[in-house]
């Protein structure tokens, strides 16, 4: 790991990276590594984060926020949003375009909460190391919970599924990505397993899930072109326990 952070380190803010840097770097943060040290990884990371996903063509936040704008009913500026592994705001930002004014952010890098406050789409940042510590916010708060790359092999264990659920209003949203990449297939279908059995345990219903072809580009060896991933789509029941 140490020499992916001096990789990361020394190439921030630099405007010449390239796809071969960004790759070495995305490869790295696939890899299962423990909490702390994946939290060093994106503090070091952070300063060439959106430079390196914009390389990479990272469609998720866009995707995902347009999800969550096409059947969310409520009142979209009195919502309250919980973005959680939100990075530098990438997901936020493009809310606030869609009509959403209220996001809270979490994340377990400082340097990328740092990166999110500049933005100014927050009105509460808070660090959690997702999967050790419990999201720090009041159960049934949020009128949409969303969660954007976090949800893969070598980040968060499934376990925070419940918290996701927690944090949710009775009838509002929770929305998850993951990859569907040869490397993401085996968790995928674990996500996809848990996500069924709360909704046979009537915890929330389907809205939708969308498939898409052209996630990202793929890095890895095992992939060409771009990797697929997906979108899922719950509403939480007005009941449920």
């Amino acid at each position: 790991m140490a020499d992916v952070w001096s990789q990361t380190t020394t190439g921030m803010a630099n405007s010449s990276r390239t796809f071969s840097d960004m790759r070495n770097v995305i490869l790295s943060a696939h890899k299962n590594t423990g909490a702390q040290d994946k939290v060093g990884f994106y503090d070091n990371w952070a300063e060439n984060y959106e430079q390196d996903v914009a390389l990479l063509d990272y469609r998720a936040p866009l995707l995902a926020a347009e999800c969550v704008s096409s059947f969310f009913r409520g009142d979209r500026e009195k919502a309250a949003v919980l973005d959680v592994a939100c990075g530098t705001g990438l997901v936020s930002a493009h809310l606030k375009k869609m009509g959403f004014r209220h996001f809270v952010g979490i994340d377990g890098s400082l340097k990328m909460l740092e990166l999110a406050k500049k933005t100014g789409l927050y009105q509460q940042l808070m660090q959690c190391l997702l999967g050790q510590d419990e999201i720090p916010v009041e159960s049934g708060t949020y009128d949409i919970v969303i969660i954007v790359g976090a949800l893969s092999i070598g980040h968060v264990p499934l376990t925070v599924i419940r918290e996701l659920w927690d944090a949710t209003k009775p009838g509002g949203y929770v929305c998850m990505t993951t990859r569907g990449n040869t490397d993401n297939r085996e968790y995928k279908a674990e996500l996809e397993q848990m996500i069924r059995a709360f909704e046979e345990e009537q915890k929330w219903s389907r809205v939708t899930v969308v498939e898409s072809e052209e996630w990202e580009k793929a890095v890895s060896e095992q992939d060409s072109g771009y990797i697929p991933g997906a979108i899922y789509l719950y509403q939480k029941g007005l009941n449920a326990v």
